[in-house]
């Protein structure tokens, strides 16, 4: 009952919003827009928090998703005038990192992974596959780039050129967005863009985080020992509580699976 008596300043409160797994529009465990949005802004809204902290823990996926999450974050940061933490788990890596820099400040452990600032294309070559087994790939196109990267044709290195272009110019906008947070903090002695990733411990020297430090007792230190905490992640659907979509599932885990062991993780 303690905050409802008057003049007794009431513990504060911060709002804790979890961001775990690959960031993009497919699969089950996918960290979105249109799955987080309403979750952030009940966290900027509900009960006037002291502060918003973000639990990351992502070896990153869509750079447009990354970008519209973190975008979403600062601008309600902005609204509210409310600051930002970030506290890393065991990996801020690629997209991972881009939702960081939407916080003021971040925060690892010493063996969390952080970095990976670059742009990733991959996938497979099958023309080979379908000619030994004798099947006959018929397309028909209206202009000459339409079936670019079609897996089943050859490579060609027009197209090839053309996605290196495509990756470079979202390169760009990954590079503005952590030097336009990170700012002068970044260190000036070593390349931080090559897609290299570093552990905490380095990642604090090399300025792409702000220190060790682990959510709760971070928290206590700049809110007070009471601070109270309101946690708020996406949630279920009825049907997967259940066990429902076990195929969908089992494939967006494998799928995840692999982002983090890019990664060693």
């Amino acid at each position: 009952m303690k905050h409802w008596i008057p003049f007794v300043k009431s513990p504060s409160l911060v709002a804790v919003i979890r961001l775990t797994g690959s960031i993009g529009t497919s699969g089950t465990a996918k960290l979105n827009d249109e799955a987080m949005g309403p979750v952030i802004d009940r966290a900027f809204k509900r009960g006037k928090p002291s502060a918003v902290a973000l639990l990351i823990n992502s070896p990153g996926g869509s750079p447009v998703q990354s970008s519209l999450i973190a975008a979403r974050i600062r601008r309600l940061a902005d609204e509210k005038k409310i600051p930002v933490h970030a506290f890393v788990e065991d990996v801020a890596a690629s997209g991972g990192y881009w939702l960081a820099t939407s916080a003021d400040d971040i925060w690892v452990d010493a063996g969390s992974i952080v970095g990976s600032i670059g742009v990733i294309s991959a996938g497979f070559g099958l023309h080979e596959l379908i000619t030994r087994h004798g099947v006959e790939r018929r397309v028909h196109i209206s202009a000459k780039s339409k079936s670019m990267l079609d897996p089943f044709q050859p490579e060609k290195k027009a197209d090839v050129a053309r996605l290196k272009d495509i990756l470079g110019q979202i390169h760009e906008l990954f590079t503005d967005q952590v030097k336009s947070r990170r700012g002068g903090r970044l260190s000036e002695k070593q390349d931080l863009f090559t897609g290299e990733f570093w552990l905490g411990r380095r990642a604090v020297e090399l300025g792409l985080v702000d220190g060790e430090a682990h959510l709760l007792p971070k928290l206590q230190e700049l809110y007070g020992e009471n601070v109270r905490l309101a946690h708020y992640g996406r949630r279920r659907g009825l049907l997967r509580r259940f066990g429902a979509n076990l195929a969908n599932d089992a494939i967006g885990a494998i799928e995840e699976r692999a982002d983090y062991a890019r990664f060693g993780l």
